[in-house]
């Protein structure tokens, strides 16, 4: 048994990792969540040092794991090594393949802590670590979010970011989606905190409901659907208790409720409520996500087999005709199948995703075996595992450390084969564990020294370097230089100088600013017919910015003359791969 000073220090070590990141209220552009991020890194990083002392042995505890384990593992790791395969496949800058390298090696660090702690019989005691730090992290979260929605003017940036939607609360990771699934995963950590006597059960209803209205703030419908999700799991689970079962069962009406009461108070102060609006204001209900899952369709018909490569999904997208794609520059397809099918081609997604579903499928079954106590916690870490999966196919929450690391510790908790303490003495640490949780900790707190070297960039200190010497430096980050490329790109008097800026900065995001310099690059340097092909493409997006660019391209009868490079269409058909 884990006495109870140790179990204090896990407790405090899982705040570190699970509550903290998701506080971070103050940031730096260009990432308004990088500081979220990297204090998710470290504080996961400490985490995972304190479940190496307490594992005897950590070779023994992953060899005898259950098959989902190693299906979840090789997941991981297959994916990972695509990333580290794209530079030379498909031209991504290194900078973003080892950020996505080194997040998912973190990844699969932490879920074999996981499956370590459950092997030697201490899951259930990190678990109620665990589930104590996201029930902190949604309590404060709902607190945030209140504030963001009644008292938006407390909302200064230093301990409560201001909300860029009106009437939503954002939390201090500035998404609404976010928020909401953060809020939905407390709700499970308290149900579980509750059935297994860690929690007074007087206090589930209040704690339920106070987080649940932190849902409703968020005017997220992805959040409702998890909502329903907890109403389901009270159906079919009938392993919890009379009253658990019930108070799931109630969450529906419970959030019904909730929103009529929220819409009732901000009738009365003749305001908007942003849940109803959202729900009567018409429009795209799945806010253009049918219309970029439809592209996405057409990139994998034409790039079936290898896929456009890892992480290269925006510039693919940007640089194919869409004539009718949607306006906002999307950066990933927001659902996770495709995402995949679309980066690593069909054979290799199809693979992982078949990976990852057994793995789901052998957690199920687990969820069925052993003692009361193993069978509970287990279903609530399968739970909040489904709960993210679900997100998953609407967003991206896993492309966040502070989602990903949380989800894969519980879905190794719940793969983690039966107890089976090993024989060994006090001293036999697991050397594998704290070697990676401590290259996890230095690197999180090395990636914030090698983010300021771009952050000075946007926002320089008085007395800082002239504009040149700060993108240069920038430019030699490890894991961001192509940030301190866009600005180069963007901020030259002529974009042909900074071409070699142009390697990098328009695989991380392609929006106006960068396409627009691009293409005035390439014309300079005489390759017009690739440079109209890029206005041709931003032209599909009539995002007002571009506005000016496109101004020359209705001339007076007057003006005469040849027409600039973007008023003419392409001769010849491109697509991504004549732009690497």
């Amino acid at each position: 048994m884990t006495s109870p000073r140790a179990f204090a220090g896990w407790v405090a070590a899982a705040a570190a990792a699970v509550a903290a990141p998701t506080l971070v209220a103050f940031n730096l552009p260009p990432s308004s969540t990088f500081l979220n991020q990297a204090a998710s890194l470290v504080g996961w990083g400490a985490w995972t040092m304190l479940l190496a002392l307490a594992v005897p042995r950590f070779l023994p505890a992953l060899a005898g794991a259950d098959r989902g384990a190693h299906a979840l593992l090789a997941a991981l790791l297959l994916v990972g090594a695509s990333a580290l395969a794209s530079p030379a496949w498909s031209g991504l800058p290194w900078t973003l393949a080892l950020s996505a390298a080194g997040m998912l090696a973190a990844a699969g660090l932490v879920a074999s802590a996981a499956l370590a702690v459950q092997r030697q019989g201490r899951g259930e005691a990190a678990f109620a670590a665990f589930c104590l730090a996201l029930l902190a992290a949604g309590l404060a979260g709902t607190l945030i979010g209140l504030v963001q929605v009644y008292l938006p003017e407390w909302a200064d940036g230093g301990w409560v970011a201001a909300s860029t939607l009106a009437g939503r609360a954002v939390g201090n990771l500035r998404q609404p989606n976010h928020l909401s699934s953060l809020l939905l995963w407390a709700m499970v950590a308290a149900l579980w905190l509750a059935e297994s006597g860690r929690l007074p059960r007087r206090w589930l209803p209040v704690l339920l409901l106070v987080l649940l209205a932190g849902v409703v703030l968020t005017a997220s419908r992805t959040g409702i659907v998890g909502a329903l999700l907890l109403g389901l799991w009270g159906l079919v689970d009938r392993r919890l208790s009379r009253a658990a079962r019930l108070q799931l069962w109630l969450v529906p009406l419970a959030c019904a409720l909730l929103y009529a009461m929220f819409a009732a108070i901000a009738h009365h102060q003749q305001a908007s409520f942003a849940a109803e609006a959202r729900l009567h204001g018409g429009g795209d209900i799945s806010s253009s996500r049918f219309g970029i899952w439809s592209n996405t369709l057409a990139l994998i018909a034409a790039h079936p087999w290898a896929g456009v490569g890892f992480g290269e999904f925006n510039f693919a997208w940007s640089l194919a005709p869409f004539p009718g794609r949607p306006t906002a520059f999307f950066d990933h397809t927001h659902n996770l199948p495709l995402q995949l099918a679309v980066e690593l081609g069909l054979p290799l997604a199809a693979l992982v995703m078949a990976l990852l579903l057994y793995a789901l499928w052998r957690a199920w079954r687990l969820a069925g075996e052993g003692t009361a106590s193993d069978v509970s916690a287990r279903r609530a870490a399968l739970a909040m595992v489904v709960m993210i999966s679900l997100h998953s196919l609407l967003e991206y929450p896993l492309w966040y450390a502070y989602f990903l690391l949380p989800a894969v510790f519980a879905f190794g908790l719940a793969l983690g084969a039966p107890a089976q303490p090993q024989a060994a003495s006090a001293g036999a640490r697991s050397g594998v564990l704290l070697a990676g949780a401590t290259a996890l900790m230095i690197g999180g707190a090395a990636s914030v020294a090698d983010y300021r070297r771009v952050a000075v960039i946007f926002t320089p200190p008085p007395g800082a370097a002239p504009l040149a010497q700060r993108i240069a430096e920038g430019q030699r980050s490890w894991f961001f230089g192509h940030h301190a490329d866009y600005a180069a790109a963007t901020t030259a008097a002529h974009p042909s100088e900074a071409m070699e800026a142009f390697v990098r900065a328009p695989h991380y995001l392609l929006d106006t600013r960068i396409t627009i310099a691009w293409a005035r690059a390439l014309a300079e340097r005489g390759d017009v017919d690739r440079a109209r092909h890029l206005a041709a493409r931003l032209r599909e997006f009539r995002n007002p910015l571009s506005a000016e660019f496109f101004a020359e391209c209705d001339p007076s009868p007057a003006q005469g003359g040849a027409l600039p490079f973007q008023c003419e269409a392409p001769q010849r058909r491109y697509d991504h791969t004549d732009f690497r």
